[in-house]
């Protein structure tokens, strides 16, 4: 799969790679340099792969009907740059010139408000599952396209801005993996 980024921060759409306008984004703070890659988790229901749930999530247009667990989402407004499914391929929600609502309230080297300056990537999965083989050649993929447009000086899971509140991309995510296929170094990875 082969990804490249349109002079509006949008992925070019392929067989693998499709677009989605989520409304839950808006612009930058003036001046806000993008450096900070922040890796999520995300299975809707908890621990169900490859339905629509998330992406409905996203779109503000999820079935809070269609399982009882969903009910507790009412009402929330998020969204991400990207959601790498099981398969490998890409969904993208927010232009990576703009906030996508990601990372919530959040902290990284006594700077807040880590959505100000970061870009998320949701990757289909739970804390304790394994991840897909295509899910890290797609995170490496996109990783390295990101690092040649933005300065994006380090790598940080939703548990390492937001300790104690969030817990993804959990223990199963291999983290020298990915900085290994990504070129991540290891000053810029989290401690292992």
């Amino acid at each position: 799969m082969t990804l490249a980024l349109d002079r509006h921060g949008w992925l070019r759409p392929g067989p693998s790679v499709q677009c989605l306008r989520s409304p839950n984004s808006d612009a930058r703070p003036a001046g806000a340099v993008v450096s900070l890659l922040v890796i999520h988790n995300i299975s809707l229901p908890p621990n169900r792969f490859e339905g629509p749930c998330v992406a409905d999530l996203f779109l503000n247009r999820l079935d809070y009907g269609s399982h009882p667990w969903l009910e507790r989402l009412r009402g929330l407004r998020v969204s991400a740059h990207f959601f790498v499914r099981r398969d490998g391929s890409v969904l993208q929600f927010v232009s990576t010139e703009d906030r996508a609502w990601h990372a919530g309230v959040s902290q990284f080297r006594g700077r807040e408000r880590c959505n100000d300056f970061s870009i998320g990537i949701e990757v289909e999965g739970a804390d304790t599952v394994p991840y897909d083989d295509r899910q890290y050649g797609t995170l490496s993929r996109l990783a390295s396209l990101l690092r040649s447009r933005y300065p994006l000086a380090h790598v940080r899971g939703h548990e390492h801005i937001a300790p104690g509140r969030k817990t993804d991309p959990g223990p199963a995510f291999d983290w020298r993996r990915f900085g290994h296929e990504s070129g991540y170094a290891r000053r810029s990875m989290p401690s292992f």
